[in-house]
């Protein structure tokens, strides 16, 4: 009984499970046969070589390959038990639940005010005094409400880039989704902007379920409680990322973090 009590319980904190999942771009497989769990309200980093398959993993999470012509992925991919791969998938409901905020910041060409609640208009929410409280916590959420609460009705592409990045993070926090999926978020950002936003993972980890690609490994090993190093689209570690930083128990992640090859 313990035992059953145990995987239950485990099974709880996981968020996403993934099932020998492969992923092929036509007749090229990008990931193979991937078996891990993203666990709840924790921050887990995707890390490895370009072209490892890691931004390729991250973007099937939420069905983002679907917009690639001759992407196919096999096994099983499932949201809190449901696979959400079977047919009949609201698509839309989908990547609402599992937000993603891409490496290069992606503002609309509107107002900050209507960036932040455009996903909320396309369902229909129509409500001034609503929308106007959920663009303040949104950009409070992703500590940017100080520095535009009074040029809301300007173009968000008068922002730098740190604050078109965090702009962007408001705009997927504002549909209120269960995951956060990061590619590379701070790539394209100065020092100090890469700061804020890894100071805003920290604050949102214990609202969300955060998944980050990063190619930065002191980067991952600040942000995330866990940590997946990935080469040649299979999954060779996985663990808790002080253990995997400090004792890893695979070769190739050793060889990989200590700058051996990479």
């Amino acid at each position: 009984m313990p035992e059953a009590s145990s995987q239950m319980s485990a099974s709880n904190q996981q968020v996403v499970q993934l099932q020998d999942v492969s992923i092929f771009y036509g007749q090229m497989q990008a990931v193979h046969n991937v078996t891990m769990a993203f666990q709840r309200n924790q921050v887990t980093a995707l890390i490895g070589p370009s072209g490892c398959g890691k931004s390729t993993l991250l973007r099937a999470l939420n069905r983002m390959n679907d917009l690639v012509d001759g992407v196919r992925t096999a096994g099983r991919i499932e949201l809190d038990g449901e696979n959400i791969n079977q047919p009949g998938v609201d698509v839309i409901q989908l990547r609402r639940r599992v937000g993603m905020v891409f490496q290069k910041s992606n503002p609309f060409p509107k107002t900050i005010y209507d960036n932040v609640i455009y996903g909320l208009r396309i369902q229909g929410l129509k409500d001034k005094n609503n929308l106007d409280e959920i663009v303040e916590k949104s950009l409070s959420s992703a500590a940017l409400w100080d520095e535009v609460k009074d040029r809301l009705h300007t173009s968000a592409l008068q922002l730098s880039g740190g604050q078109m990045q965090r702009l962007c993070i408001a705009r997927c926090i504002a549909v209120n989704p269960e995951i956060i999926l990061m590619d590379e978020p701070c790539s394209a950002l100065d020092p100090r902007s890469t700061i804020r936003i890894e100071d805003l993972i920290d604050e949102l980890r214990s609202i969300y379920s955060i998944i980050i690609v990063t190619h930065n490994m002191q980067q991952a090993s600040r942000v995330s409680d866990f940590t997946a190093f990935l080469y040649e689209g299979r999954l060779i570690e996985y663990g808790a990322t002080g253990k995997l930083f400090t004792k890893p128990e695979q070769k190739q992640t050793e060889y990989y973090i200590t700058g051996r090859f990479g």
